[in-house]
């Protein structure tokens, strides 16, 4: 569902992937490479796909390069299929975070940067408010922090796990029922391709 013409042309024309564009210049030995060299880079080598799929979860752009199918226009025998692609790339989009590896997601971020804070304001409550004598009270408190850090961060890994897991089983659902509607005429999955995307500046 993603549509390499599309990655290939923001690789090259979008700052946001200029990381993902000089690791292609290295790859290709060419300065400017084109669009043609990106796409052949990019069967070639598909940690340049999942970079860029990655840099875009992070930015929260979506990687389902397929629009809503209209059902207005369709026969009766495929709007329930199509009502169900439709309901399938909804719930892809929600769950597409959980795409990304847990430790490079911005959740464990978060926990560490809190968890930072802690430490610091236990710096600040011992040292600069010369409270001392509560100084082993403050570092239990410290502790109890990290243990709450620790299992919140498990439970998101194991939530991260079940998510992906859903977002596979999903998406080969999707692309079944998009090969049927195709073969029973009821859409072209040319038409469905988002080639643009809106929200880049």
């Amino acid at each position: 569902m993603i549509y390499l013409e599309r990655v290939a042309l923001e690789i090259k024309d979008i700052g946001l992937y200029d990381l993902i564009l000089q690791d292609i210049c290295n790859i290709t030995g060419k300065k400017k490479p084109t669009k043609e060299d990106i796409l052949e880079v990019l069967n070639t080598h598909p940690e340049i796909l999942q970079s860029y799929k990655q840099l875009n979860v992070e930015y929260n752009l979506s990687n389902i390069h397929l629009k809503d199918i209209e059902l207005d226009q369709l026969e009766n025998s495929c709007k329930e299929k199509a009502k169900k692609v439709n309901e399938n790339l909804k719930t892809l989009r929600d769950i597409e975070k959980y795409t990304l590896d847990f430790e490079q997601s911005s959740t464990l971020v978060i926990i560490f940067s809190v968890e930072f804070f802690v430490l610091f304001s236990v710096q600040y409550f011992i040292v600069l408010l010369d409270l001392k004598e509560w100084q082993w009270w403050i570092y239990s408190i410290f502790a109890l922090s990290i243990a709450v850090a620790y299992w919140y961060a498990k439970k998101e890994q194991k939530k991260y796990e079940v998510e992906n897991a859903r977002f596979e089983k999903i998406y080969d659902e999707t692309l079944f029922l998009l090969d049927q509607l195709q073969e029973q005429n009821c859409i072209k999955k040319e038409d469905l391709i988002i080639k643009k995307c809106e929200e880049h500046v």
